[in-house]
């Protein structure tokens, strides 16, 4: 059974302007093509409690900080910190996949499905 997809929520594109007035070639980006694919509401619930989880680790490293506690210990929690971001990102991607890809493979766009899918896993890589 295939996850239920919500609708993205409506932003007011803006397009920048290009210089002087001339049109920039650039091949199409997943972000133009502006689908009303989105995650799961399950999918955000669980990512957005990943992020909440991150802050408080955060705010735990900022008062160790305070608190003058060791560099070592310091460090232990920024590399904890470095693993639960890329869960985060892997948590996202996962959801990625289950919607935005499949929703596009199940509505006949393969060629798009995969675009989507390499372009999320460039960004992932390129700050992983």
């Amino acid at each position: 059974m295939s996850p239920v997809i919500r609708k993205r929520p409506s932003k007011a594109a803006k397009k920048p302007a290009s210089p002087k007035g001339k049109a920039k070639k650039s091949l199409p980006t997943i972000a133009s093509w502006a689908d009303d694919l989105y995650l799961t509401g399950d999918a955000e619930r669980a990512i957005y409690n990943r992020l909440s989880r991150l802050e408080g680790q955060v705010r735990g490293v900022k008062k160790m900080l305070a608190e003058h506690k060791s560099c070592d210990e310091m460090l232990v929690q920024i590399s904890a910190l470095k693993q639960a971001v890329n869960g985060v990102a892997a948590e996202l991607l996962q959801a990625h996949m289950e919607t935005c890809v499949l929703g596009r493979v199940e509505a006949g766009e393969g060629v798009r499905a995969l675009a989507s899918l390499r372009n999320a896993l460039a960004k992932v890589m390129k700050h992983g």
